[in-house]
């Protein structure tokens, strides 16, 4: 029997399965009839811990196009980890379903899942990473520019689990990356060392910056979040000081390479961190990217499940 396979971050996959995975999702945008019966008589349980919007509906109505069941375990039904330990859960679970996804507030409870279940495991987000996040947006970048030679992607903002995520991905597939934060608020080390690891294998550019003006300069793609995540609301205050000059406006994009696209992840904070003029133009391509978290998860489901 083969060892089961789980996605916890972007270190799990090789460049070439991050390829094939992209590829993958690119045949199930295009023609969802075809992988109808593809994952037929499976299921999945969503374990979440945060609220969701894109990361629950994809998952769900994802698993339903590729004809197997999705069933949602929000906090007041498990208590992973309080009412119920996580090795526990683990353990039952896989003993009902063939797959689990888990949106955590602590990374090691997404580990720990991954440890003691029997079944694949997915990490819908935690607070180290963001791995399904990232693969659809890499996907969506190619998807715009039909390569990643030679494109430049600027993340301007917090150094967080989607960042984290990012970075790597990016330095994968050899597309080159600025990031640029606030002083103290630079990028996990962890994260970094393994980015900047990967980049030199795949010949991507990595660039970390305090300046979001010198990060614009010459971006085919300006990325941004939230300044402030879930959980983090206590900062709130400190953090909106902190990052005055990160917010992603019309002089930041005057700054990068014409026709140069907009992404985030949302939800977006309209005000904050990016201007409604700047979210809402026309090379903001936020709702391609939320479209296509289904197709790639689609995708990771049929890897892991199949």
């Amino acid at each position: 029997m083969a060892k089961k396979r789980d996605l916890l971050s972007i270190t799990d996959l090789t460049a070439e399965e991050i390829s094939g995975i992209l590829e993958a999702g690119k045949e199930l945008k295009k023609d969802k009839a075809k992988y109808a019966d593809s994952l037929k008589g499976k299921s999945i349980g969503l374990i979440f811990q945060k609220p969701s919007n894109r990361t629950r509906v994809s998952f769900e109505i994802g698993m339903v196009q590729l004809g197997g069941y999705a069933i949602y375990l929000g906090p007041s039904e498990i208590g992973m980890g309080g009412r119920e330990s996580v090795k526990d859960v683990a353990k039952v679970l896989s003993r009902y379903l063939d797959g689990l996804v888990a949106r955590t507030y602590k990374h090691g409870d997404t580990e720990d899942l991954a440890r003691y279940a029997t079944v694949p495991v997915v990490n819908g987000l935690s607070d180290f990473a963001h791995p399904c996040q990232a693969l659809s947006d890499i996907f969506t970048i190619k998807e715009k520019f039909g390569t990643f030679k030679g494109i430049t992607l600027s993340y301007i903002g917090d150094a967080n689990n989607v960042l984290n995520s990012l970075m790597c991905a990016a330095a994968k597939i050899g597309l080159n990356i600025k990031i640029a934060t606030p002083k103290g608020y630079d990028p996990l080390k962890k994260a970094v060392d393994t980015a900047k690891k990967c980049a030199a294998e795949s010949g991507a550019g990595i660039e970390f910056m305090h300046e979001p003006e010198a990060a614009a300069k010459g971006a085919d793609i300006i990325y941004t979040d939230v300044w402030v995540s879930m959980g983090q609301e206590k900062e709130s205050e400190k953090r909106m000081k902190d990052f005055n000059g990160f917010q992603i406006n019309d002089h930041i994009m005057k700054l990068a390479n014409k026709n140069c696209l907009v992404m985030h992840c949302l939800p977006a904070h309209r005000g904050d961190e990016i201007t409604d003029s700047v979210i809402d133009s026309k090379n903001s391509v936020v709702y391609d990217q939320a479209e296509n978290r289904m197709h790639i998860q689609k995708a990771v489901l049929l890897k892991l499940l199949r």
